[in-house]
């Protein structure tokens, strides 16, 4: 697959992160802007929207939102699900389920410069991501979460069979805080997902950056 300059600095920018933020464009009383712009100062690498609630004309306007905040602070933005609009807003990527479009039907449908991303709950589908030419995956949920009900958590050991296995980015998701951050680091990983640790904190730039702090530790410093 050959890629252009903007494909070949989004995955090179890819490569450098470690923190990255799912979130909603509305937050039940809350500016999500407002959440995104202290959660990217506190250290997030990438924001991710993700509302299954909204109308397409409510992704739209956060999206534009979202995209304006990571081009002031130089992170990546993705959004969930919609190719279409990944296109229309000038997303640096797309993030799908394994219920979801394929890997391939995404690539096929953005073509080789957005990213695709794609949730992994064992290690064939490690396998399979990588195989279909995702760009990076989540792996999880690594502990159980009120985000994925009804999905059983996978725990520490498929973070380690990543962190052998793929040969890809990867980013430990589901239920991970900064107490529990540090596990995931000693189980192999340099990277994590996370959705209510940032944006349901009090103060989501210091969460962020406590976040990062544990994942920056050497390993066995935070246990």
């Amino acid at each position: 697959m050959t890629f252009s300059g903007i494909g070949e600095r989004r995955r090179a920018r890819l490569r450098e992160t470690r923190l990255y933020l799912v979130t909603e464009g509305s937050l039940h009383g809350r500016d999500g802007a407002a959440v995104v712009a202290e959660a990217l100062a506190g250290g997030v690498d990438i924001v991710q929207l993700r509302d299954k609630q909204a109308t397409l004309e409510e992704l739209r306007a956060a999206a534009r939102s979202f995209r304006a905040l990571c081009d002031a602070h130089g992170a990546l933005f993705f959004v969930n699900d919609h190719p279409e609009l990944a296109l229309e807003c000038g997303a640096d990527g797309v993030h799908v389920g394994q219920e979801d479009e394929s890997v391939a039907a995404v690539r096929a449908a953005v073509g080789p410069d957005v990213l695709v991303g794609v949730s992994t709950h064992s290690p064939a589908q490690i396998a399979a991501a990588s195989a279909a030419g995702a760009d990076l995956i989540g792996v999880g949920p690594v502990y159980e979460t009120p985000t994925k009900p009804g999905r059983a958590a996978v725990g520490l050991e498929l973070v380690r069979r990543a962190s052998e296995a793929a040969d890809l980015p990867f980013f430990a998701i589901g239920g991970i805080d900064a107490t529990t951050a540090a596990h995931v680091v000693a189980a192999g990983t340099t990277r994590v997902a996370v959705v209510r640790a940032v944006r349901d904190a009090d103060d989501p730039r210091a969460a962020a950056a406590k976040l990062r702090a544990a994942l920056e530790a050497p390993v066995g410093a935070a246990r």
